[in-house]
């Protein structure tokens, strides 16, 4: 029973009266328990309860009817029952048919509802359906703050030294920040006494700004020079500590202060910096070095939260179940430190070293707890050191300001880290001075051999993360491409069509395949989607590997001010196993059989294009390329000026509509010139015209095709029309809209290439791609450009699967195709955009679209579908019934993955 099923089970069970002896069983059946243990339960051979009324399931539920007005007191004495240890429910649970009351012991979350309610707390219960509920961790409001005052006190310094940038001083400003940003955490902690650095700079400076860099410079100077050197500098300098480890060292220049920059350095100094993240400092420092990275004062990076959802999944929920499993066990927990003590931990896009640092504090944190226990239950104990070391974690990083700042924060993340360790047993390693951190390199992570920088280890636990660059293959350099066909070339003929990320994903796979290692990278969908899905993941698959979780599309969330609306996906890669395979969605988890390269709980099927001549289906086609240079277009001003001078030009003209006319309602005209008017468009000289400029393009254009072209300069390069009517998609369509914008326009309208278009089609197939249905399957299997749904006629229409319709069915969905289109004439003058926004769409507008779901999801399944996922489980196996009759398209079999594995 999937989701959506257990929630209308559930809804049913309290609409009706409740039964004290019933309701638990049919509860249980709800979330899948299996019919054979329910049996038992209902005999007593499986119930561990000892009171009359009363189930426990072991491990999963003990439930109880409780008297009127006492469910959350009967959980009270519940929770004390001897039988709670000795059999450790998940759920206790008691109700009296008006009021629940149940507690998650795992969670450590309460339920407390009415009993007509209980349907809204459906969630809660999943794990009894083996379904996780997952909670990432929230942001720290501290940096949020932070980000902003540092982003602004950076503008303020480049405003006082307006020559830094076209002198290239670039290098010199990101160490002054890096330096500033230690100062203001170890001001703030015991590196420094306290607020010491701060109230130096203010007290011994003006407030005009002027001799700030002077003072600042003698500082760093202190901080670089061992204490017996120091006779040369003035006292307040001498009171700094040597700080060492590299920091200080360079004789860079400090930029001049103006009296606003120096007063946002107090503003930054007067921040609690104890209290925030050092995950955050390198992000901070590169947004310095690339300013690009910046959004309204707001930085971009991959955030805790989102970190958690690479490592939880990976390796630390798995540390996790062993301290749970062991803590009873010395030896058992020593096997976990050993454990611990070998993971290693490589980000071949570590930038700042987010990943790095917040993979170093999870494991620290656990070696304490570790050391708590092993306290708490040996006879004899004594304190060890900690032996989780930097030297556990490596890092590539193209840029080297990133990559010396990469070692900066790992060296504050093991200072803070140590403060906590000292706080709960009592000594930690000195904080001064730094020593040198991690194996970070600066080099290309697409050119260099990992293997060379993170070597395997034969007693190692090594994972792979990060957050690689996306960048799609218009934003791609030169450099770039060229480095993605060093990656592929030797694999792939179609390897430019791929994003740059795929390069991270595939050189992980080449590790993974080669090591013990795992893997999984914060990307974009785009690789899970699209023609992207059968370039990529054959090669990965065939490597022997599989995916061992995922997190379905989620939107980027960070510490900025505005967070970056990148949809984003984590696909974590193994070797194949016996091991658990996990989804995740936004709020939930599931384990599953498989998970396609779609990311569903399907097999490995990739769905490759089907050719126009080799489909079935009522053919959709591009829509007419100019090629004209845009000669043979005109705008609404253009054609009434042509009109005005040479009325016999109508017979020349025609609407003209690409994707912008047909979704923002904009006008465009074009001359389409038939041959038997041809005499008459060159008796008007501004046609002609026209004309000889669009022959002039052609012929000087460098692609043969066009070229070509010049013989008739008076067409479009396609002329594909109508005799009756044509319904038209556009190419591109925006992520915000809950069903795809499609229009039926009239036969003397000329579509452009970007649009595709059926001519003359059977109008029932507007509902079909006007259906929720069908945006479904377009978002999964047609890609996106940037964040927007991309379509294809070859891979999205020729490829979703239809069934076979009668002619009732058919005139039925002509029937609603009539009702959303009178739905829209409802708001004159509204465009297609306005009436598709997901904010503005209107309510009649939305009944036609759900009037039309119902009626064509019933013909799929004999009812609604309850969620996308449903709907594009029950496509794909369509799709794959489909496949097996007609093999049109690549399917991986297991055999084809063993030969490549092999």
């Amino acid at each position: 029973m999937n989701i959506a099923e257990i929630e209308s089970e559930l809804q049913d069970l309290v609409d009706k009266p409740f039964d004290p002896a019933a309701f638990v069983f049919r509860f249980l059946e709800i979330y899948d328990a299996p019919k054979a243990t329910v049996t038992k339960l209902k005999q007593g051979s499986a119930n561990h309860a000892d009171a009359p009324g009363d189930l426990l399931w072991k491990n999963r539920l003990f439930f109880r009817v409780a008297r009127k007005g006492d469910a959350a007191s009967t959980v009270d004495v519940m929770l004390v029952d001897p039988l709670v240890k000795k059999h450790h429910p998940r759920f206790v649970f008691a109700t009296d048919g008006e009021d629940v009351y149940c507690r998650d012991l795992k969670a450590d979350q309460n339920v407390d509802v009415s009993f007509s309610k209980l349907n809204d707390q459906f969630l809660f219960f999943l794990p009894l359906a083996n379904i996780e509920r997952y909670e990432a961790p929230s942001e720290n409001p501290a940096d949020i703050k932070a980000t902003g005052r540092v982003a602004k006190l950076y503008d303020a310094i480049l405003d006082a030294n307006g020559d830094w940038i076209e002198r290239d001083y670039s290098h010199d400003l990101n160490q002054f920040m890096t330096r500033l940003l230690f100062c203001f955490f170890a001001e703030d902690t015991s590196i420094f006494e306290k607020d010491i650095f701060t109230a130096t700079v203010i007290s011994r400076t003006q407030e005009d700004g002027s001799d700030t860099a002077e003072v600042l410079g003698t500082v760093f100077e202190a901080m670089n020079t061992p204490p017996d050197e120091r006779r040369h500098l003035p006292e307040y300098a001498r009171r700094f500590p040597y700080v060492n480890g590299g920091l200080f060292r360079d004789k860079t220049q400090v930029p001049k202060f103006s009296k606003r920059a120096r007063r946002l350095l107090k503003e930054c100094g007067e921040l609690y910096w104890k209290e925030i993240n050092p995950d955050i400092f390198g992000s901070m420092i590169q947004a310095v070095a690339q300013p690009g990275l910046r959004e309204d004062m707001g930085l971009h990076y991959t955030s805790v939260p989102n970190i958690m959802k690479v490592l939880q999944p990976l390796f630390l929920l798995s540390l996790e179940e062993e301290f749970e499993a062991g803590k009873d066990s010395e030896a058992k927990l020593q096997r976990l430190l050993q454990r611990i003590y070998n993971i290693r931990i490589f980000d071949p896009a570590c930038g700042s070293g987010n990943f790095l640092i917040v993979a170093y504090k999870e494991l620290r944190k656990l070696e304490m707890r570790v050391f708590e226990r092993q306290k708490e239950i040996a006879r004899q104990w004594s304190l060890p050191m900690t032996q989780v070391k930097l030297t556990q974690f490596f890092g590539i990083e193209l840029t080297d300001f990133a990559s010396e700042t990469a070692k900066l924060s790992l060296w504050i993340a093991e200072y803070q880290m140590n403060e906590l360790f000292k706080a709960i047993f009592g000594k930690a390693p000195p904080a001064l001075p730094l020593r040198d951190s991690g194996n970070i390199v600066h080099a290309n992570a697409t050119r260099v051999d990992w293997m060379q920088v993170c070597p395997p280890s034969q007693n190692a636990e090594t994972y792979i993360v990060g957050n690689p660059p996306y960048l799609g293959r218009a934003k791609q350099t030169a450099e770039q491409k060229s480095e993605i066909a060093k990656v592929f070339s030797a694999h792939m003929k179609s390897y430019k069509r791929l994003d740059y990320v795929a390069c991270w994903t595939a050189k992980g796979a080449f590790y993974c395949s080669q090591t013990s290692a795992k893997c999984a990278l914060v990307t974009t969908n785009s690789i899970c989607q699209g023609e992207q899905v059968g370039l990529l993941w054959p090669l990965v698959l065939k490597l022997g590997l599989e995916i061992g979780f995922a997190h379905q599309s989620f939107k980027w969330r960070n510490s900025a001010a505005k967070n970056a609306g990148v949809t984003c996906i984590i696909v974590g890669i193994r070797q194949r196993s016996a091991e658990r395979k996990v989804l995740y969605s936004e709020e939930i988890s599931r384990i599953v059989k498989n998970i396609s390269p779609y990311l569903l709980d399907r097999d490995n099927l990739i769905v490759t294009s089907i050719s126009n001549a080799k489909s079935t289906r009522v053919t959709m086609k591009f829509g007419n390329m100019p090629a004209d240079g845009g000669h043979l277009l005109l705008s609404p001003a253009e054609k009434s000026a042509l009109l005005e001078q040479f009325p016999a030009a109508s017979a020349l003209l025609r609407r003209a509509y690409g994707s912008n006319e047909l979704i923002k309602g904009l006008e465009r005209w074009c001359l389409w010139i038939d041959d038997d008017h041809l005499a008459l468009a060159k008796s008007m000289p501004p046609v002609a015209m026209r004309i000889a400029q669009s022959k002039t393009m052609r012929l000087k254009s460098i692609d043969a095709g066009t070229k070509s072209l010049a013989s008739r300069p008076h067409q479009f390069r396609d002329r594909n029309v109508a005799s009756d009517h044509l319904l038209a998609i556009p190419k591109v369509s925006s992520e915000r809209r809950r069903y795809l914008p499609v229009a039926l326009l009239p036969s003397d309208v000329i579509v452009t290439d970007l649009l595709f278009a059926i001519y003359d089609g059977p109008e029932y197939l507007m509902s079909v791609l006007s259906s929720r249905l069908h945006i479904v399957w377009a978002m999964a299997v047609g890609g996106q450009h940037e964040t927007r749904l991309r379509y294809s006629n070859t891979l999205v229409y020729n490829t979703f699967p239809i069934p076979d319709l009668s002619d009732t069915q058919k005139s039925t969905l002509e029937d609603h195709a009539i009702e959303i289109l009178a739905a829209r004439e409802a708001h004159p003058g509204k465009t297609l955009a306005w009436l598709y926004d997901g904010e503005t769409m209107p309510a009649n507008l939305s009944e036609a679209h759900k009037a039309l779901d119902d009626t064509i999801e019933a013909i799929y399944i004999g009812r609604p579908f309850r969620t996308d996922s449903e709907r594009l489980e029950n496509l794909f196996d369509r799709y794959a019934a489909g496949l097996k009759r007609t093999k049109p398209v690549k399917r991986l079999r297991r055999q084809e993955l063993a030969e490549g594995a092999a």
